[in-house]
């Protein structure tokens, strides 16, 4: 079977992009935009593992593997496409749509 493959980069220089199918950066990313505030303060990316958990089908969970790394891993390729902000001076990170 030759599934689609998306490529994620990461806004750190120097870092090579991940590979993921395609399917799973769309489940994950389908939750992040929904549970992530346009406004700040945002939330904290520290919890948005756990939240991307609680939102997932017991199917998907049980297909997706990792969901802390695809988590980290779609997080850091929506901020390197503008799809996710850091909100400045928050300690520890937050996150908005912008």
């Amino acid at each position: 079977m030759n599934e689609e493959k998306r490529l994620c980069r990461t806004p750190t220089p120097g870092k090579q992009p991940t590979v993921i199918p395609e399917w799973k950066y769309e489940e994950v990313r389908r939750v992040i935009r929904r549970v992530v505030p346009r406004d700040p303060p945002g939330i904290p990316a520290k919890d948005l593992p756990e939240i991307v958990r609680s939102e997932l089908s017991a199917e998907v969970k049980a297909e997706l593997g990792s969901i802390t790394w695809h988590t980290t891993t779609v997080k850091l390729e929506m901020e390197v496409a503008g799809e996710l902000a850091r909100v400045p001076g928050r300690k520890p990170q937050h996150l908005v749509r912008p």
